[in-house]
């Protein structure tokens, strides 16, 4: 071992910091049930009655065809079910009802949900910044993100993008490694993998299992390792301590893997040779196609798919393996071990908001779809309307044509900020993966969000402003055309902060455009241009969505800014003599613009508007995460100890 390995290592025992620790944790179920309300007011059983565990150093599959239960299962024990489920039960960890602490356990979703700009390196390292705790030097952080990335062997990928759209990048398997990397980086004693093969070719299965089963075996870290596989191969299969088989929500077996084979054949069903023990377990229990099933015993008979499971469940129950389960779990939640229930610090608020607005505007600046892809149409747009309202001078027509070219300018030019949505459901996508497993805080996520974004809407806002600006001659004077860029500014800030908002709530990218499109219409419609004010209907629609509309005070804060201090020619009634008419008519007679403030506070209501929007949008996050966490119990006579996500990760206040 190298000197960086040593010192990466000593950091590990140090952070992890006794004996107990390294013990490991043992995890034991019992007769758990979880069900889910139905929309006739009913509920239906997702889980029935299940008991297991599972101990350091071991690899628990759990397995079973689609819809049978198992990433339900993995959410119970990891604490991460759906507000909507309700579950009962007892669910233990190291004999004790607690909490896991941030750190002591990890969960890897299914989906490899990263930042594809980023390369394997940065995410692991940006990761581990974020993660680990401030005791720890920055050296000492990269470290251990090196030593984790060979770790999952993917030292040879390290300067390799993570890659996606349009992008290419690290393969299938690659990726799961390095969503697994980013979770062990706390060195977590238990780990929750859901559907780690999915999507993989068979070599590529093999070894992020392989890499799986290396961590439980890990030396230093005797980790307990559960997860949810669909249909692994022979080799892959091998690799297991202990199988978890569900059909329909029931036990069909529990035991070591390399014994389930010999106890569907103990009941009249046995692989057939050369055949993958998993798929003939999986086949055998598969209802989803209404087949016969051959029996193997004195006499061969078929029987349905549905009889066979229900001989299998039933055969479990009686059969003495289900009570050597039974009697491991007693044994194991009467050996009182300590408390896992250690804590263990993030990076602080500060560094956690440093490192994310770094991450970020690295995002930010290699995702061409962010910012670029959409400056180069605002240049356009700009160039356009250049063209089209050049030279506009000060006749009678200017007037019309001024008040256009604004409200143009501030209505549609911002409006093309929904060309971003995408990229801002993969940035939601990747926090709230994040999130989940308590990396770091929403309001350091919003702070840096926000941090990142300014440079590059500054420079979206001058390059094409300065086009629109002074190419059609609006009005002169550096302090009109600062003030012009800053609307400007304040209105991308607020259209992003709206679509934002819109992808927290809708991650789905035709509705989030839907949604955000419709809005911004109505906001359009009511901003004073196309129905001046005095004519918008009171009810609603002027009160309060007139004043609830941004455009309403950008586009007076432009047209103040615009027409204060002009004289434009009178129209010409035949015979009559030459004559003017002051800017500060226009407003207020042409434009029906409030003239009791300036348009200094128009810029001042856009500014707390962009606050107000960030803010709207963390508490949403906040309120969604609540949301999310609330598991009801369920009354129920199978289970004399009721209990409410008792392994459930920590509550979100501890750490915002």
């Amino acid at each position: 071992m190298d000197s960086s390995e040593a010192v990466l290592e000593k950091s590990v025992m140090n952070i992890e910091g006794s004996r107990v620790e390294m013990e490991g944790i043992c995890l034991t179920w019992k007769d758990v049930w979880v069900t889910a309300s139905n929309r006739n007011n009913g509920s239906r059983s997702i889980l029935e009655g299940l008991t297991g565990y599972a101990k350091p150093g071991q690899l628990l599959a759990i397995m079973g065809p689609s819809g049978c239960g198992k990433s339900t299962l993995l959410d119970t024990l990891a604490g991460r079910l759906s507000s909507k489920m309700r579950q009962s039960g007892e669910i233990l960890i190291n004999g004790h009802k607690q909490r896991l602490t941030y750190g002591t356990s990890a969960y890897v979703t299914q989906d490899d949900t990263l930042l594809t700009t980023l390369t394997v390196g940065e995410a692991v390292h940006y990761s581990a910044q974020l993660q680990l705790p401030d005791t720890m030097s920055k050296q000492e952080k990269k470290e251990r993100a090196d030593f984790t990335i060979r770790e999952m062997g993917l030292q040879d990928a390290i300067n390799t993008r993570i890659g996606g759209w349009g992008v290419k990048g690290i393969s299938g398997g690659q990726k799961r490694r390095v969503s697994i990397c980013i979770e062990i980086l706390t060195r977590p004693k238990l780990l929750f993998l859901d559907e780690p093969t999915s999507g993989l070719d068979s070599a590529a299965s093999y070894y992020v299992i392989k890499r799986i089963a290396s961590l439980a075996q890990n030396d230093h870290i005797k980790r307990t390792v559960i997860a949810s596989i669909h249909q692994p191969s022979t080799e892959v299969f091998q690799l297991f301590n202990n199988l978890c088989l569900l059909s329909s929500g029931k036990t069909v077996y529990f035991g070591p893997a390399s014994a389930a084979s010999e106890f569907f054949a103990s009941y009249g069903y046995p692989c057939p040779t050369l055949m993958n023990p998993s798929d003939h377990l999986l086949k055998t229990i598969n209802k989803d196609f209404d087949q016969d099933i051959e029996v193997g015993l004195a006499v061969t008979t078929n029987l349905p798919t549905e009889e066979v499971i229900h001989i299998l469940v039933n055969s479990y129950k009686c059969s003495e393996r289900n009570q050597e389960v039974k009697n491991e779990v007693a044994l194991l939640s009467e050996k009182k071990k300590s408390s896992s229930d250690v804590k263990r610090g993030h990076a602080g608020f500060l560094n956690q908001c440093f490192d994310l607005t770094k991450r970020s505007f690295v995002n930010m600046f290699r995702d061409l779809g962010y910012y670029w892809l959409r400056l180069v149409i605002y240049i356009a747009l700009g160039i356009s309307l250049a063209t089209v309202f050049h030279n506009l001078g000060t006749s009678y027509d200017s007037i019309k044509d001024r008040g256009s070219l604004v409200a143009f300018i501030v209505g549609f030019l911002t409006f093309m900020t929904i060309g971003g949505f995408p990229s801002f459901v993969e940035v939601m996508k990747v926090f709230q993966r994040e999130r989940e497993n308590r990396h770091y805080g929403v309001t350091a996520f919003v702070i840096a969000n926000t941090l990142s974004s300014i440079p590059f809407l500054v420079l979206v806002a001058v390059i094409p402003g300065v086009i629109a600006y002074y190419l059609p001659g609006l009005q002169n004077g550096f302090e009109h055309f600062v003030y012009f860029i800053c609307v400007l500014f304040s209105s991308l800030m607020l259209v992003e902060s709206l679509m934002m908002i819109v992808a927290s709530i809708v991650p789905n990218y035709l509705m989030g455009i839907i949604t955000g499109a419709g809005i911004q219409g109505v906001m359009l419609l009511l901003s004073g241009f196309f129905k001046l004010p005095n004519d918008i209907p009171k009810p609603v629609w002027k009160y309060p969505l007139h004043y609830v509309a941004f455009h309403t005070f950008a586009n007076q804060g432009m047209f103040k800014n615009e027409y204060e201090g002009l004289r434009f020619e009178a129209e010409n009634d035949g015979g009559s003599s030459h004559s003017y008419i002051t800017g500060e008519e226009v407003l207020r007679n042409v434009w029906q613009v409030d003239m009791s403030y300036s348009k200094w506070v128009n810029l001042a209501i856009l500014l707390g508007m962009i606050v107000l929007y960030r803010v709207l949008f963390l508490v949403i996050i906040k309120i969604e995460e609540k949301l999310k966490t609330v598991v009801v119990p369920l009354s129920s006579k199978r289970s004399t100890q009721i209990m409410e996500n008792p392994n459930a990760t920590p509550s979100h206040s501890q750490n915002t």
